[in-house]
């Protein structure tokens, strides 16, 4: 019993953070955490533009908490946002960020698209990003475009939890577009990384020299 009760809870939760996730289309979405609480279940959306998924005074949340109480039975909501401070190096966001503007300019500029995402992110201090668009892109057959800036791991337990990935899918008119991204972030801990032992004690005896000049000079001012 305790198992199912489990189970259910986290179908439930899963159910919200995709209903959240559908509804907060191209306003920056991240992701969905619930937290629940003595007072009730607390949601908190990470998202790169926190004003459009609040509304004119609260409008949308306002909509947003009465759906989920009647939808998913929840007794006392409470919606948090939460700004994303990189947006740059979220997957989710690049991801729907390269949907919405192949659906605003078109398939025909998928490559500037592209190339544009892979220099911001870069910029933004990743180690590398991967971009694949699936689809009719341009011709009339389905065909599958990659991009791909810097490093990226592939395989291992790296691969597996440091690297973010993200999807998303454009709307249009000759068909869907799938876009996927991976990103792999500045502060991930690589184990082939190799540092030289040589330049920190260089460094270290460069101190000492500068602390025994130090030393020297305020003994001959006494």
């Amino acid at each position: 019993m305790i198992e199912r009760k489990f189970v259910a809870e986290n179908v439930k939760e899963f159910q919200i953070q995709e209903f959240i996730s559908e509804t907060l289309k191209n306003v920056g979405h991240s992701h969905t955490k619930l937290v629940r609480t003595p007072l009730g279940e607390k949601i908190v959306i990470y998202a790169s533009r926190p004003g459009l998924v609040v509304g004119r005074k609260g409008e949308n949340i306002k909509k947003l908490t009465n759906v989920l109480k009647k939808r998913f039975k929840l007794e006392n909501p409470q919606i948090e946002i939460s700004e994303v401070e990189q947006p740059n190096l979220d997957a989710q966001i690049v991801a729907e960020r390269i949907a919405s503007t192949i659906e605003k300019f078109g398939i025909q500029k998928f490559k500037a698209i592209g190339h544009k995402t892979m220099a911001d992110v870069i910029a933004a201090g990743a180690l590398g990003i991967e971009i694949k668009m699936s689809g009719k892109i341009p011709s009339a057959r389905a065909k599958t475009w990659r991009f791909y800036s810097g490093y990226l791991k592939k395989c291992g337990n790296v691969a597996l939890t440091g690297v973010k990935r993200a999807k998303s899918i454009a709307q249009l008119k000759p068909g869907v577009v799938g876009v996927q991204v991976a990103i792999m972030p500045s502060d991930i801990k690589l184990l082939d990384t190799i540092g030289l032992k040589e330049e920190k004690r260089a460094e270290e005896k460069n101190e000492e020299k500068k602390h025994e000049v130090i030393q020297k000079s305020e003994s001959i001012k006494q």
